[in-house]
């Protein structure tokens, strides 16, 4: 997989998803309002694990947050774990 492979954002499903070799990762989020979002679920299919694709999808999506001034709640214990690293560490898990 090529870090050049893009992580499409779809806001009707409220999703970052990346698709490598047919399988799809997920990250699932919902808006709640009052500038918050949500993040409830990472998914990772297990013929992609291991591979970053969990971090970059977090990373995606905290981006997008924080670009737009949301407050982010990490529901998934994933994301939470990501958010409690240092920026150095990000990417690596």
């Amino acid at each position: 997989m090529s870090q050049d492979t893009p992580i499409i954002h779809d806001p009707t499903s409220k999703q970052f998803y990346i698709t490598v070799d047919g399988a799809r990762a997920y990250l699932a989020y919902m808006d709640l309002g009052k500038q918050t979002l949500d993040i409830y679920r990472t998914f990772v299919p297990d013929e992609l694990r291991g591979k970053g694709i969990a971090a970059r999808l977090a990373e995606h999506a905290l981006q997008y947050a924080h670009a737009r001034g949301y407050t982010v709640i990490p529901s998934c214990s994933y994301v939470e774990r990501y958010m409690q690293q240092a920026p150095e560490q990000r990417g690596r898990a």
